[in-house]
């Protein structure tokens, strides 16, 4: 059996918003704010994960 990871994403800015990416069939639009001390944030709706640059490996 094989997990599926969830999308990611690095990003340049510390607020993103993420609507699911599927139009019709995405989430609600919400806005999400990095935190510094992890330099990641993941949507509560689809688990994507929002990375920023300065934290990309």
């Amino acid at each position: 059996m094989t997990t599926q990871v969830p999308e990611s994403e690095v990003v340049s800015t510390k607020r993103v918003a993420c609507d699911g990416s599927e139009g019709a069939l995405g989430h609600p639009r919400v806005w999400l704010q990095i935190p510094e001390d992890t330099g990641w944030v993941e949507c509560g709706y689809c688990d994507k994960r929002f990375i920023h640059e300065d934290y990309a490996e």
